[in-house]
Order: C-alpha cells, then structure tokens, then sequence
C-alpha cells in the first residue's frame, strides 16, 4: 500500500441502486473505479464550495 493510501479513512456508504449504476457508468467513462469516481467528484464539490468563500463545519 502506498503512504498516500495509509492516511485514507473508510465509509460506508448507502446509496440507491440508480444512483450506483448511474456511478458505475461515469466512472467507467472516466477510466475509474467506482470508489475512485465518488472520491474524485467529493474533492471537486469541496474545492467548489471553497472557492465560494463557503467555510466547512467543522
């Protein structure tokens, strides 16, 4: 396992079976794994919203 990969935290995730085969589909056209497609959409909303001058909760 690489070092970047240690410091990685685990969820469980819940989501509808449209929404996954919806997640599967992108993913695949972007060359991704399902796990790495939301991971990579997550980065982008919180780059996003940080952009805004939104503070996170903390």
């Amino acid at each position: 396992m690489e070092q970047k990969e240690k410091g990685k935290k685990q969820l469980l995730l819940r989501i509808s079976p449209q929404l996954w085969e919806d997640l599967s589909a992108w993913a695949e056209d972007d060359f991704r794994s399902i796990n790495g497609q939301i991971e990579y959409l997550l980065t982008e909303c919180v780059k996003k919203r940080k952009r805004s001058g939104r503070k996170t909760e903390e």
